[in-house]
C-alpha cells in the first residue's frame, strides 16, 4: 500500500477520534430546566421523525438507480453510487443528530455568557465538520485501494451528489416553509416575537433548523469534498500520460491534500477564542486563518516530497486557499451588518416592504460580480501557473490539473468551514430554547448575538460550495471532453448551442419548482396557525397550549411531496438531452447549467443573508426596532430571503454535480445510441 494512502486513513481515523471526545465533552454538560430539555425534546423528535421518513423515500429512488446502473454500465459503479448516497446520508444524520444534541445545551451555556456559549456551540459545529470530511476522506481512500481508477470511482460521486440534493431540497422546503410560515402569521400579523411558545409553528421552524441547516448541509459540503477530491483524482490520472514524471503521484496527491487538511483543521479548532472586543466573527475567523496556514506548510512540504518540489502545483494549493479567503471575506461585505448593503436593506424597510424587497435583490445581483471574478481568477492564474512554469507535451492537460489542485486545496478545508456553518443552527436553536424557556433577557441578547452571526457564517458556506461547485465541474466537463473524443464543441455548432441554452434554463427552471413548494408549504402553515388562534382560546394569554405536532407533520408532508421530482428533473435532463440530441448537446448542457447556475445560486444565497440580517440589525434597535413598520417589511424580506438562501440558492450546487457525473456516467451509451448523429 503507497503510504499517501496510509495517510489518508489514519488521517481519518484521527479525525473520527477527535470527533469522538468532542462529542464526549458535549454530552457531559448540562441541558437546564426541565422546561428546557421538553422543547428540546420535541426537536429532536420531530427532526429524527423527519430524517426517516426522508431517507425511506429517497431510499426506493436510490435503490432503482442502483440496479439501472448495474445493469447498464456496471458492478463498479452501482456499489460506489450506493456507497455515496450512504456517507452522504450518515453525513447529513451526523450533523443533525450533533445539532440537536448541543443546542439546549448552549442555551443553557449563555447564562453562563458569550464565551461559554460560543465555545459550546463550536465544539458542536466541530464535530460536524471534522466527522464529515474525515467519512469522506475514508471512503475517497478505501475505493481507490479497491479499484485503483478513479474512473470507476464516478458512480460514489453520483451517489453523493444525489442524495445531497434530496437532503437540500428536501429539507430546505422543510425548515423554510415552517420558517417562513411562522413570521408571517407571528411577527407581522399578531406582533409577537420570533420563537415565541404561543406560535404554533415554533417547533416545526427550530426543527426545519436541524433538517434544512445540518442534515441538508452535512450532505451537500460531504459530495462537495467527495466530487472536488475525486475530480483532482480523474485530472491527474489522465494527466499522469501527459507527464508521467509523476505517474501515480499525481493521482493519489489530492488524498494527500484531504489528510494534511483534517490535521490542520483539528489543530485549528484550538484557536477559536472570543477576544477582548467580543467580536464573535473574528473569534471564528482565528480558526480558519490558523487552519489555512498550517494546510499551507503542510502542503509545502507535501509538494516538496510528492510532487518534486513542483513550484506550480505548491502555488495551485495556494490559489486555492487565496480564492476561500476572498469568498469569505466578498460574502461578509454583503451578508454583516457591519457594512453598507445590510445596513441600506434594513433602512430601506422604513419606507415599506417593496423597497426592501428590491434593495435586497439590487445587492443579490451586485454581489454575483466579485465572487465571479476571484473564481475566474483563481482558474486562470492556477491554469497559466502550472502549464507554463514547467513545459509539458500537453500544457493544457496539466494546467487543467492545476486547477483541479487548487480547487482541492480549496475544499481541503471544508471541516474548518462547516465548523464554522454547522455553529450557526445550534445557536438558532439555542435562542429558540431560550425564548420558549423564558430565559432572561440577558440571555437571549447572548443567543441573538450568536445567531446573527451565524447567519453570516451559513451564507460563508453556500458561497464557497458553490465557488467549488464551478472548480469541480470544470474537471468534470474535462473528463466528460476527453472521454466523448474528438467532436466539435464550439458554439457556433447549433447542437453544442442548443444544448447550450438548455443548460443555462435548467437551474432556473430547478429553482422555480423549489420556491412554489416553499410557497406552498408556507401557505398551509399560515392557514393552520392562523386557525389555532382563531379556534383555540387561550393561546394568546399563554392559558392554552398551540396545537405544535399539526405544524410538524403538515411541513413533513409537503416537503416529503415535493421531494422526489427536482431529483427527477436533474437526473432526466441530461440524458434526454444525450440520448435525443447526442454528445454535443450534452457537451453544451454542461457548460449552460455552469454557466446560468453560478450567478442565480450566488444571487440567491447572498440576497436571502442579506435580508435576514437586515431584519436582525432593526432587532436590535435601529430603524424602529422591534413591532415597527420597519421591522414588519424587514421580516416580509426575510421570508422572501428564506426561500431563496436556504432551498432553493444552495440545491444548485449539488444540481451542477448532479447533472455532470449522470452524464459521464451514461456517455458510452449516449455516444453508441443517440437519435441525432
Amino acid at each position: 500500500m503507497n503510504w499517501i494512502l496510509i495517510i489518508g486513513l489514519l488521517a481519518s481515523f484521527l479525525g473520527f477520534i477527535y470527533a469522538i471526545i468532542l462529542v464526549v465533552s458535549i454530552s457531559k454538560e448540562e441541558d437546564g430546566s426541565d422546561k428546557m430539555k421538553e422543547i428540546a425534546s420535541a426537536i429532536r423528535e420531530g427532526a429524527n421523525a423527519y430524517i426517516k421518513r426522508e431517507y425511506m423515500t429517497v431510499s426506493v429512488v436510490a435503490i432503482i438507480l442502483a440496479v439501472v446502473i448495474y445493469v447498464a454500465i456496471g458492478w463498479q459503479y452501482a456499489i460506489g453510487f450506493i456507497a455515496g448516497a450512504a456517507s452522504s446520508a450518515l453525513a447529513g444524520f451526523i450533523g443533525m443528530t450533533v445539532s440537536v444534541m448541543s443546542n439546549v445545551k448552549t442555551a443553557n451555556k449563555a447564562k453562563e455568557g458569550m464565551n461559554s456559549a460560543l465555545t459550546l456551540a463550536y465544539k458542536g459545529g466541530s464535530v460536524t465538520g471534522v466527522i464529515i470530511i474525515s467519512l469522506a476522506l475514508f471512503g475517497i481512500t478505501v475505493f481507490y485501494l479497491w479499484f485503483g481508477n478513479p474512473m470507476l470511482m464516478i458512480g460514489f460521486i453520483f451517489g453523493a451528489s444525489l442524495l445531497s440534493l434530496f437532503a437540500r431540497v428536501g429539507g430546505g422546503i422543510y425548515t423554510k416553509g415552517a420558517d417562513v410560515g411562522a413570521d408571517l402569521v407571528g411577527k407581522v400579523e399578531a406582533s409577537i416575537p420570533e420563537d415565541d411558545p404561543r406560535n404554533p409553528a415554533v417547533i416545526a421552524d427550530n426543527v426545519g433548523d436541524n433538517v434544512g441547516d445540518c442534515a441538508g448541509m452535512g450532505a451537500d459540503l460531504f459530495e462537495t469534498y467527495v466530487v472536488t477530491a475525486i475530480s483532482a483524482m480523474l485530472i491527474g490520472f489522465l494527466a499522469s500520460s501527459v507527464y508521467s514524471k509523476y505517474g501515480v503521484y499525481s493521482v493519489i496527491f489530492p488524498i494527500a491534500i484531504g489528510g494534511m487538511a483534517i490535521i490542520a483543521t483539528i489543530i485549528g479548532t484550538f484557536f477559536v477564542k472570543l477576544g477582548k472586543s467580543g467580536y464573535i466573527m473574528g473569534a471564528l475567523y482565528k480558526g480558519v486563518i490558523a487552519t489555512a496556514v498550517i494546510a499551507i506548510i503542510g502542503f509545502y512540504i507535501l509538494t516538496y516530497y510528492i510532487m518534486g518540489a513542483n513550484i506550480a502545483i505548491f502555488l495551485d494549493t495556494v490559489i486555492g486557499i487565496i480564492v476561500l479567503a476572498c469568498m469569505i471575506l466578498i460574502t461578509e461585505l454583503y451578508t454583516s451588518s457591519q457594512y453598507k448593503p445590510v445596513d441600506e436593506i434594513a433602512k430601506s424597510s422604513t419606507t415599506g416592504a417593496g423597497t426592501t424587497v428590491i434593495s435586497g435583490l439590487a445587492y443579490g445581483l451586485e454581489a454575483t460580480l466579485l465572487p465571479i471574478i476571484v473564481i475566474v481568477g483563481g482558474i486562470l492564474s492556477s491554469y497559466l501557473l502550472t502549464a507554463y512554469l514547467y513545459p509539458t507535451s500537453n500544457p493544457v492537460q496539466f494546467g487543467l490539473y492545476g486547477v483541479s489542485i487548487a480547487s482541492s486545496s480549496m475544499l481541503s478545508l471544508t471541516g474548518i468551514i462547516i465548523s464554522v456553518d454547522a455553529f450557526g443552527p445550534i445557536t438558532d436553536n439555542a435562542g429558540g430554547i431560550a425564548e420558549m424557556s423564558n430565559l432572561p433577557k440577558s440571555v437571549r441578547k447572548v443567543t441573538d448575538a450568536l445567531d446573527a452571526v451565524g447567519n453570516t457564517t451559513k451564507a460563508v458556506t453556500k458561497g464557497y460550495a458553490i465557488a467549488s461547485a464551478a472548480l469541480a465541474a470544470l474537471s468534470l466537463f474535462a473528463v466528460f471532453r476527453f472521454e466523448v473524443g474528438n467532436i466539435n464543441l464550439s458554439i457556433d455548432n447549433p447542437l453544442v448551442l442548443v444544448g447550450l441554452i438548455i443548460g443555462v434554463g435548467l437551474p432556473f427552471f430547478f429553482t422555480s419548482y423549489l420556491m412554489r413548494a416553499v410557497g406552498n408549504a408556507a401557505y398551509q402553515i399560515v392557514v393552520e396557525v392562523r386557525r389555532q388562534f382563531r379556534e383555540i382560546k387561550g393561546i394568546m394569554e399563554g392559558t392554552a397550549k398551540p396545537e405544535y405536532g399539526k405544524c410538524v407533520d403538515i411541513v413533513t408532508v409537503a416537503s416529503l411531496k415535493e421531494l422526489v421530482i427536482p431529483g427527477i428533473i436533474a437526473i432526466i435532463t441530461p440524458l434526454l438531452v444525450g440520448f435525443l440530441l447526442g454528445p454535443e448537446s450534452l457537451g453544451g448542457l454542461l457548460i449552460g447549467v455552469i454557466i446560468g447556475g453560478l450567478p442565480l445560486a450566488i444571487l440567491m444565497t447572498t440576497s436571502g443573508a442579506a435580508w435576514d440580517n437586515g431584519k436582525k440589525y432593526i432587532e436590535t434597535g435601529m430603524y424602529g426596532g422591534k413591532g415597527s413598520d420597519a421591522h414588519k417589511a424587514a421580516v416580509v424580506g426575510d421570508v422572501v430571503g428564506d426561500a431563496v438562501k436556504d432551498t432553493a440558492g444552495p440545491a444548485i450546487n449539488p444540481l451542477i454535480k448532479v447533472v455532470n457525473t449522470i452524464s459521464i456516467l451514461f456517455l458510452a451509451i449516449i455516444i453508441a445510441h443517440h437519435l441525432i448523429l
